[in-house]
């Protein structure tokens, strides 16, 4: 019988299906996200019809977790951001914005992959003497990395099906189209249907498979939302395109922690691994410079010290203007208003400023206190000392609350040569005293003590 074929629309952000248009989807409720797609279907028998085989259903206790396998990445970073490396039979989604270095990472790690196993770099957005170049570049000679520039996922896994590679390597899955398919590539439909393909070919094989994702202009990653359900890990490169140093993040990993980051550099041989992001972030610190506190933020099981700065300045408007860059805003005007109520440093009639250094976002509550000393050493014009270092949550009330891994920011700042540490006077209960040795730590109740103690 003839195929049919009819329009539905399909929202772009969590891939609902509806026959008729909404100007809000029912099911997310974003606005203006329902796209019109042709969807043939074709008359044949039920597949509910269709009498399959007994399933395999095994007992808990009886299945071995020491088959779990890993491969090594070569990048100490990157294999931090994964858990200890690539699990075979896994899906892993590394998405960012147009040329943060996805594509260079990725030919990076082939060179190390490729001294002991096989792997497949499938391109659906450059040809193979455009690769090459970049091998060439980045000094990627490894005899077992194979090319195919394909953009047909059918082929594509019939591909990896005839090689049995050891790892297999997409960029990227908006490129990929499925032929029964009239949607367009990189569509809701087509990259869900891609990727459940390539999630049933990973898993049948037990080879794991690299996916990489565009963005969209808001940040997002490009396609459904049920993308990201789907694969087992998503990583996120951060960073600007004018800056030299990448972040990369892990948004969701089923094998390992989603706190942990890798950070990089990107070099003009490619990207370089910085295996000391606090000295990096704290290199070309201004000395003796009113505004600038040095804060401490854990990144999963990783102390890093970051330099936070804050500027106040009178405002020329009726509305003074509060910005921030790698910190909350709203919590920035929190923190304003317990600064203004409990201490009485007034900013009403100030513009304010707020910016971490080096592209790092702040994004725990023990950078509040950090914050508030920028903030009140620019208001005074006071400098603080280079060698101090500040880190506790702000409550409504001007406290300073403790905060978690206290101390290894502590050991973290002493390796680094700081002299002097201001913490929640609830976390100096416990403190070694072989760490009180290395460092001065001084405890405060609130804030109004933490700015007596170092302005």
């Amino acid at each position: 019988m003839a195929s049919k074929v009819k329009s539905v629309y399909v929202c772009s952000e969590c891939g609902y299906e509806s026959p008729k248009w909404y100007g809000c989807c029912p099911e997310c409720k974003e606005w203006n996200t329902m796209n019109e797609e042709i969807k043939s279907t074709s008359s044949g028998k039920n597949a509910s019809a269709v009498l399959k085989g007994e399933a395999t259903v095994l007992k808990m206790n009886d299945i071995d977790e020491s088959t779990e396998h890993r491969y090594s990445t070569g990048l100490s970073e990157l294999d931090r951001v994964l858990g200890s490396g690539i699990v075979k039979g896994s899906l892993v989604l590394l998405s960012g914005d147009p040329g943060i270095g996805k594509s260079t990472i990725l030919l990076q790690i082939c060179e190390f992959l490729g001294k002991n196993l096989k792997v497949l770099y499938v391109s659906g957005e450059e040809s193979a003497h455009q690769i090459k170049l970049r091998a060439k570049r980045l000094k990627v000679t490894t005899e077992n990395l194979f090319l195919l520039c394909e953009t047909d996922i059918e082929l594509v896994a019939e591909s990896i099906n005839t090689q049995k590679p050891d790892v297999v390597i997409v960029d990227s899955i908006q490129t990929m189209n499925y032929t029964e398919l009239t949607s367009a590539c990189g569509s809701v439909t087509q990259v869900r249907e891609c990727t459940n393909l390539l999630v049933k070919t990973a898993k049948k094989l037990d080879i794991p498979i690299i996916v990489v994702g565009h963005v969209n202009k808001d940040g997002n990653i490009a396609g459904p939302k049920v993308l990201e359900h789907i694969v087992d890990a998503v990583l996120y490169f951060e960073g600007e395109r004018n800056m030299s140093y990448r972040i990369l993040r892990a948004v969701k990993n089923r094998y390992g922690s989603t706190n942990e980051i890798g950070v990089f550099e990107m070099l003009d041989d490619g990207l370089s691994q910085v295996e000391n992001p606090s000295l990096m972030l704290l290199s070309g610190r201004p000395k003796n410079s009113s505004g600038t506190c040095v804060a401490c933020t854990m990144e999963g099981s990783r102390p890093i010290l970051a330099e936070v700065q804050g500027l106040v300045t009178a405002s020329g408007f009726g509305n003074p203007r509060r910005m921030s860059t790698g910190f909350d805003n709203n919590r920035m005007a929190m923190i304003l208003a317990v600064l203004e109520k409990r201490a009485g440093y007034f900013f009403a009639n100030m513009d304010t400023y707020i910016n971490v250094v080096g592209g790092l976002k702040l994004d725990e509550p023990a950078a509040d206190l950090s914050v508030a000393m920028a903030l009140v050493s620019s208001l005074k014009d006071t400098a603080l000392n280079d060698d101090v270092l500040a880190f506790g949550e702000i409550g409504l009330a001007g406290e300073i609350r403790g905060v978690s891994h206290c101390e290894q920011r502590i050991s973290e700042a002493a390796r680094l040569g700081f002299k002097r540490c201001i913490i929640p006077e609830h976390n100096m209960k416990g403190l070694s005293a072989s760490l009180k040795k290395k460092i001065e730590i001084v405890g405060v109740k609130n804030v109004r003590d933490a700015f007596n103690a170092v302005i």
